[in-house]
């Protein structure tokens, strides 16, 4: 007879933070699609598209959702990261070489939206951050690049995820996998 054995896996805490990460970053993504509608500065949105999708002169809702999101969003990351330090949980994952870097990288890219979005934001107020990033064209750039980094991350995640099954989709849902002896 096989004998099941319960393993704790995340706790409640990394649980909710990356569930509510992955819907603010959902939201961020949504709501910056509403103000690139306005200037599409480096690739056309199909005009089908954007009709289906009510994308249309919606520039000041747009901007009015992503700022309102970006502070939880900030928050939440820097609850996250702190836990994932702190607990020492992130050492004790098993992790492969692949999966480090891209742990690793997630957080920073995280930072760089919201780093290249205040320079786009405020390029007069945060003068200096938008010169550092190269002014105001480049720190769009950036925020671009960092935000295709985050969605080609989620992409590949939610593959690995579903090539590992149910048991490691269910520990990030209720903080435990269960194993076959």
């Amino acid at each position: 007879m096989n004998k099941l054995t319960i393993i704790e896996k995340h706790s409640r805490i990394l649980r909710w933070t990356h569930w509510l990460n992955f819907l603010l970053l959902l939201l961020m993504m949504w709501s910056g699609i509403l103000i690139y509608w306005a200037d599409q500065a480096f690739l056309p949105i199909p005009k089908l598209w954007a009709e289906r999708l009510h994308l249309n002169n919606r520039l000041a809702e747009g901007m009015g959702w992503h700022f309102l999101i970006m502070w939880p969003f900030t928050i939440n990351g820097i609850i996250y990261v702190t836990y994932l330090i702190i607990s020492g949980q992130w050492r004790r994952e098993k992790y492969q070489s692949a999966q480090k870097v891209a742990y690793f990288l997630v957080p920073l890219l995280g930072a760089g939206t919201i780093i290249s979005g205040l320079a786009i934001y405020k390029p007069v107020q945060l003068g200096w951050l938008t010169e550092l990033l190269g002014g105001y064209r480049m720190s769009r750039y950036i925020h671009f690049a960092v935000m295709a980094g985050l969605l080609l991350f989620i992409i590949i995640h939610v593959i690995q995820v579903i090539r590992h099954g149910w048991n490691n989709f269910r520990s990030m849902i209720a903080g435990y996998e269960i194993e076959k002896d």
